[in-house]
């Protein structure tokens, strides 16, 4: 099968290419590829078409192109053209990946779309894969399109009311959905097809040797875009609060907040800094470190977003201390502390309470490998794109029962 993978994704070239640290998205980017990856193993052919929008408004055209140094030489990447103008930004953002979606089809007709949540460039693709040629389009439903972040619904203006009446629409006419709550999942009609995945380990991770907690370093890690709403900075002061001078606090990643963060921690002993890390850098970190942390902040909506992190840090082998983001079954739970809130010293209470009591010792990396690990996910992958299919085949053969009437037996001697 040829799918069309139409997400937002931003690999490394982008990052040189346009300024986009402020939306930057690396849980998601990681996401899309191991995905990309696992599709292509099971013999499907993967196109990632992106828009690779720009949210900081500048009067600069940025040409599309294709990715040279992409995570995979099979899958193929493909940017269409940027133009941050204020009002003009997302609706040429959509055209132009429309337009390389055509293309692109018309190049090599797609049998099936994948589309990376609600963005307007998503919903236009989509809207015109199930309109006009008529393909399966199976939603990856990652954030909640009815509220936002912080799990309230958005009073919006004419823009955001078409959207929201958009995404109503396509819950109607996708042929799948996977999507990382029941909640989420919910939002779609109960016969559609539907696959909860919280998250999916890469390859490297899963390989990796990961040694017992006893063997590990005392190290704190948090991974990922280092975003306003990670908590990144109550983290920080939380850090300066307990005082463990046989721990450190590794920061690995990048994002708006970067540079705050390094001048936040510059008087704090025991915090390092990797920036952006390759990918076997980055698992060597995660199975050295006894705890992974996430101190998001707090959704009013549980299940509006999940940490592709979460997942990472558990399959490693490492603890994982978060606030609340989605049950993950009774086996992989009690790798898990949870906080009730981000807040310095709600943090600082359950670092110093998991140190103290050696509770990094209890690990889920086995439980965590055989639902979200490599092989797992792609099968089921493959049995929700055979569902997909199926229903696809069933469906034209009826149109085309219902346009040409049977055969006479005799007329036709």
């Amino acid at each position: 099968m040829r799918i069309a993978y139409i997400a937002p994704y931003q690999g490394a070239e982008l990052m040189q290419r346009r300024p986009i640290v402020g939306n930057l998205s690396l849980g998601a980017r990681m996401k899309m590829e191991v995905i990309s990856d696992l599709l292509r193993r099971s013999s499907h052919n993967v196109e990632i078409l992106s828009q690779g929008e720009i949210i900081k408004h500048q009067f600069w055209m940025y040409k599309g192109f294709r990715e040279q140094n992409a995570f995979d030489e099979r899958i193929p990447v493909y940017y269409s053209s940027a133009f941050p103008v204020k009002f003009v930004n997302g609706l040429w953002s959509g055209l132009s990946l429309l337009r390389l979606f055509k293309a692109r089809h018309r190049i090599y007709p797609f049998d099936a779309v994948l589309i990376y949540n609600f963005k307007v460039p998503q919903i236009i693709c989509a809207r015109y894969a199930i309109r006009r040629l008529d393909l399966p389009v199976i939603l990856e439903y990652e954030d909640d399109a009815l509220v936002n972040t912080a799990g309230e619904k958005e009073e919006g203006g004419l823009r955001t009311r078409w959207q929201l009446s958009m995404v109503k629409t396509i819950f109607k006419l996708v042929s799948a959905g996977i999507g990382i709550s029941p909640q989420m999942l919910n939002q779609l009609p109960a016969s559609t097809p539907k696959l909860l995945l919280r998250g999916v380990v890469s390859d490297e991770i899963a390989k990796a040797v990961r040694p017992p907690a006893a063997c590990r370093k005392n190290i704190v890690v948090f991974s990922g875009t280092l975003f306003r709403t990670k908590g990144l900075e109550q983290l920080i002061e939380a850090w300066q609060m307990i005082g463990l001078p046989d721990w450190e606090l590794h920061i690995t990643g990048d994002g708006e907040l970067y540079q705050r963060l390094r001048d936040m921690a510059t008087h704090c002993g025991g915090i390092v800094f990797h920036g952006l890390l390759n990918r076997s850098e980055y698992v060597r970190l995660l199975c050295s470190a006894k705890i992974g942390i996430n101190p998001h902040d707090v959704s009013r909506t549980l299940g509006n977003v999940f940490a592709f992190k979460i997942v990472e840090y558990l399959a490693a082998g490492a603890h994982v201390i978060s606030t609340p983001m989605g049950q993950l079954g009774p086996e992989i739970e009690k790798a898990i502390t949870y906080i009730p809130d981000n807040r310095a010293e709600t943090i600082a209470r359950a670092l110093r309470r998991v140190i103290e009591s050696r509770s990094y010792e209890r690990t889920a990396a086995e439980p965590t490998l055989q639902v979200y690990g490599p092989a797992a996910v792609s099968r089921a992958l493959d049995e929700l794109l055979n569902k997909v299919l199926a229903t696809n085949s069933e469906n034209r053969m009826g149109e085309t029962k219902g346009k040409f009437p049977a055969s006479n037996p005799v007329s036709a001697v």
